[in-house]
């Protein structure tokens, strides 16, 4: 049986939503979520099916979201909202359907019946999404937006991915190296790095190919061998 997120940072939202799917059978419900930062977790860890998304939701909407998901992770979506204005880029941005709030049962068995006829979107059906302009970062008891031109690198360790402001602040993002790479003008100059360009101060070449970035703020990022020369490229230095 196919497994659906309910995203809702309505309670009373998600209650009738789940009361209205289990009524009408077909998909197990493995998760609800009340905001985008915590959907993203889930669709990443456990990788429903379907995500039954809400569209206005507070710091980050649904269709800022669907741009943050990682495009191996993406599930089928279905926008939940009460306004009809955004059905149009709703399908711009490839959901499967479109419910208006209060859901009727009927409109809701036709795209139950659409999901089961549908599979999945490839991930190259999110390509056309807009560049993120901010990365959610989780802080303490709360959720910290930081903007793509105050971010000096981002990295990935054991524990998670970490963005690092030119500050030198450091916080956790639930979103992966993969999609603020294809999402954000952030640069790969290695495996477990993305750099802003414009944060670089000098790149110290070594041997073997390999070499070091250091950044306007002090901190030291290492460039492989494989991206040294799209670094260079970018950065426009003859190689």
């Amino acid at each position: 049986m196919p497994s659906a997120l309910l995203v809702d940072d309505e309670p009373l939202a998600r209650d009738e939503l789940r009361q209205l799917l289990q009524a009408a059978g077909g998909l197990d419900i493995v998760g609800e979520c009340g905001n985008a930062v915590e959907a993203i977790a889930f669709i990443h860890r456990r990788k429903p099916d379907v995500v039954f998304l809400d569209i206005q939701m507070p710091r980050i909407s649904g269709l800022e979201m669907l741009a943050m998901l990682d495009p191996e992770a993406m599930p089928q979506v279905v926008f939940v909202t009460a306004y009809d204005a955004y059905a149009l880029q709703a399908f711009e941005e490839h959901a499967c359907d479109y419910l208006l709030k209060p859901v009727d049962p009927a409109r809701l068995a036709k795209t139950l019946a659409r999901l089961r006829q549908r599979a999945a979107p490839p991930p190259a059906a999110v390509c056309g999404l807009a560049p993120l302009s901010l990365i959610p970062c989780q802080g303490v008891n709360r959720i910290v937006l930081c903007r793509l031109e105050e971010v000096a690198y981002v990295c990935s360790r054991l524990s998670g991915v970490y963005v690092v402001d030119a500050a030198g602040a450091e916080r956790f993002t639930e979103l992966t190296l993969r999609t603020l790479e294809e999402r954000s003008d952030l640069f790969r100059c290695h495996r477990q790095y993305l750099v802003r360009l414009s944060a670089i101060r000098e790149i110290l070449f070594g041997d073997n190919g390999v070499a070091t970035i250091h950044t306007l703020d002090g901190h030291s990022l290492p460039v492989s061998r494989r991206y040294l020369k799209p670094l260079k490229d970018a950065l426009g230095i003859a190689s």
